[in-house]
């Protein structure tokens, strides 16, 4: 693609990938932050630890998105895994409590390490049907979905002025109706403080890493590890290389998945659950909009790689705020977070007739929350899913 040289030397265009930078990590950090901090309290996390989880899940990812952004010359962004992060919530504690939840993050950390050296890996996970894969994260979604209808029926004062506001914003700009409605639960919150005069600690808002020695379960192996493993790599990594690939970049496969391993084995102690490619943000930085040569549109990466960094020391903040919150704000930012995310895996589930009855399966299976032997719902869901997959398949 060839641009006039005073489109790109121009000062507008040259500020492109700067503001696009900031807007990618500020939609990101504000869009999915309550799923993080609500998923990391669900396995055991208490507030200060979850509040550490996302302090390092910041840093790992901004560091990653300054090398691999310098490094090759593309707008290549990460992002922590926001269907993960729905998954622990729907996963809730397991035997061994939040050091297990740990050791199960070192070990998605270490697999993506394996799929970045040994390629085989990456293509069993591949193989696995998009449809099961999907549905098994719609399944997993959907009760957190459910949680702004719950929450408006029980404190209507505190969640009618969220999702109006979200309302709105999703008719004039979908970019920016979740961080909106972020707003608009930060005003509900500090209303709230003011009305029942309760102050915030002041030691909780400085940010903080809370070191947990990792143990191992089985329980947190098969419930966490491995669809937690799946969820990212099927619905992050993957997608990811699409969309980067859809605006003309071929993203280094091997250097991605190490680097997005180190920094999800890293942060594991720190309570980071794991780091992936970026798909949904991807395209703030890899569009036109982000500079008209494609060659410099990774300085837009490169720039939400230091504004992450920024956030990352307002991470305790926010999390001091959230705990704050009255009951069923937080649930509601974070379902509403999550609606398009849903949206798209029921599209994907049931879009081919052949694997519907399995996707309808793994969908009810994940959603019912059901828990056996201390394993939670979304692997036994895939696991159902495929058995009935390849009844049907034989079937026919």
């Amino acid at each position: 693609m060839s641009v006039p040289d005073s489109d790109v030397r121009s000062p507008s265009s040259a500020a492109q990938p700067v503001s696009a930078g900031i807007v990618t990590a500020l939609v990101g950090f504000t869009s999915s932050f309550a799923v993080v901090l609500t998923g990391l309290t669900a396995v055991g996390a208490d507030s200060a630890e979850a509040a550490s989880g996302l302090l390092i899940l910041c840093v790992t990812q901004a560091l990653g998105m300054l090398w691999l952004s310098r490094r090759y010359r593309m707008p290549i962004t990460l992002a922590w895994s926001t269907p993960g992060a729905a998954l622990l919530a729907g996963a809730g504690a397991v035997g061994g409590g939040w050091p297990a939840a740990v050791g199960a993050f070192a070990i998605v950390g270490v697999a993506i390490l394996l799929t970045g050296l040994w390629p085989r890996l990456g293509r069993v996970i591949a193989a696995i049907p998009s449809a099961l894969a999907q549905a098994m994260l719609a399944g997993v979604l959907l009760p957190l979905c459910l949680a702004p209808v719950l929450a408006l029926r029980d404190a209507p004062l505190a969640v009618a002025p969220v999702v109006l506001v979200w309302l709105v914003l999703q008719r004039y700009s979908t970019r920016w109706a979740v961080p909106a409605a972020f707003a608009a639960a930060g005003v509900v919150i500090a209303v709230s403080l003011v009305v029942g005069k309760v102050g915030l600690d002041a030691s909780a808002l400085l940010p903080e890493l809370v070191l947990t020695t990792p143990t191992w379960s089985w329980q947190a192996l098969i419930g966490i590890a491995v669809p937690l493993y799946i969820v990212t790599m099927a619905s992050q990594n993957i997608p990811g290389t699409a969309v980067m690939k859809s605006f003309g970049y071929e993203v280094p496969w091997r250097p991605a998945m190490l680097v997005t391993g180190i920094g999800t084995l890293v942060g594991a102690p720190a309570g980071g659950h794991a780091i992936n490619l970026a798909a949904i943000s991807a395209a703030l930085s890899a569009a036109p909009t982000a500079h008209p040569d494609p060659r410099k549109r990774w300085r837009a990466a490169f720039t939400a790689g230091w504004a992450y960094l920024v956030l990352a020391a307002c991470s305790a903040a926010v999390a001091a705020l959230i705990a704050a919150a009255p009951v069923g704000v937080v649930e509601t930012v974070a379902g509403l977070a999550l609606l398009a995310t849903l949206g798209g895996a029921l599209a994907s589930a049931l879009a081919d007739i052949r694997e519907r009855e399995g996707a309808v399966v793994t969908f009810l299976i994940a959603a019912s929350g059901v828990s056996v032997l201390g394993i939670g719902s979304a692997f036994w869901a895939l696991i159902a899913g495929l058995i009935v997959r390849t009844a049907l398949h034989f079937r026919r």
